[in-house]
């Protein structure tokens, strides 16, 4: 993967997320047509991982969004596989722990400075996307970091 389609790449998560897209949704869209999955498709299959997973706060969408990126790359088939999903699982803990080590936590409710699970779960409801949200959110700057990091790990398999 060549430098100026990273940068398109991470420009395409960004830009899903500032169209009103949920960390994960914006990530995953973002790669989609690497693995023959259209944008609709990849953005429904991402949809339930904002918010932390359904707004509860936990795993980081756009961390949840590498790990099913990496699924779809290079994830086994066959259930009996262990060596495949072995090899699988290592290449998830690598890149999320290159995500923690730049962004200080996989957890959503840490990343937005939410303390206690209590006071980060406290509604189903979307949040609305406003001037005031983007300034005070940053979740951009996680959808960026995820989407270079993903594309970096592509861009060294080649």
């Amino acid at each position: 993967m060549e430098e100026q389609e990273i940068d398109k790449r991470v420009e395409r998560a960004v830009e899903n997320f500032m169209a009103g897209y949920g960390c994960c949704q914006s990530v995953v869209a973002a790669f989609a047509d690497l693995y023959g999955l259209d944008d609709n498709l990849a953005k429904k299959i991402a949809a339930g991982f904002g918010g932390g997973v359904g707004r509860m706060r936990m795993m980081c969408g756009a961390v949840s969004g590498i790990v099913m990126l990496t699924g779809l790359d290079c994830g086994q088939t066959e259930g009996s596989d262990r060596e495949g999903k072995s090899a699988c699982y290592k290449v998830v803990q690598d890149l999320l722990a290159q995500s923690k080590q730049e962004n200080g936590s996989l957890i959503c409710a840490e990343i937005l400075g939410l303390k206690g699970y209590e006071k980060a779960v406290n509604s189903y409801q979307a949040s609305p996307r406003t001037a005031e949200y983007y300034k005070t959110r940053p979740c951009a700057a996680k959808v960026e970091s995820a989407a270079r990091i993903f594309a970096e790990y592509l861009k060294k398999k080649d």
